[in-house]
């Protein structure tokens, strides 16, 4: 693959990015789907608005251990604490995946680059430990994605 840029203060304000090939391939497929990725990482909103009781609190992505359901709720599992968010598990599994979420199961979306360690459990669900010493786990439907995202890295987020 080459890479040609051409950068001229002559050219408008908005990039413009051209991919020639003579043939779709998955080089070409990824490289647009990176692209989309960056599109969305810079019309996204960069913070969550949780809730503590009375206080509402700014959640940053990375300070987030996982996300998680219970009795129609969504709470956000950090060092400090559990706080309740005002998003859907779809929508914030959605927005999170920017900064290496995944699902762990029906009900929970872990953070990738805080885990610490796992152990796994008899009934073949592994069990997380997050470095601030939270835990959960991840149901056997979903172990096999969390070993290949861990396998293949993060993508975008490995600097």
């Amino acid at each position: 693959m080459k890479i040609k840029i051409d950068i001229d203060p002559q050219h408008e304000d908005t990039a413009v990015i051209t991919i020639q090939a003579n043939e779709w391939t998955a080089e070409v497929e990824a490289v647009v789907r990176h692209l989309k990725e960056l599109e969305k990482l810079d019309t996204a909103p960069k913070r969550l608005v949780a809730s503590d009781g009375e206080r509402s609190i700014i959640l940053q992505p990375h300070d987030i251990d996982f996300v998680y359901s219970a009795n129609r709720k969504v709470f956000a599992q950090t060092v400090e604490g559990t706080y309740e968010l005002k998003l859907k598990l779809y929508e914030l599994e959605e927005f999170l995946g920017n900064y290496g979420f995944i699902r762990f199961s029906k009900s929970v979306i872990g953070n990738l680059d805080l885990i610490d360690r796992f152990e796994l459990s008899f009934n073949g669900n592994l069990c997380v430990f997050f470095k601030s010493g939270n835990k959960e786990y991840v149901t056997r439907s979903y172990v096999h994605h969390l070993r290949n995202q861990l396998v293949e890295g993060g993508g975008s987020r490995d600097k």
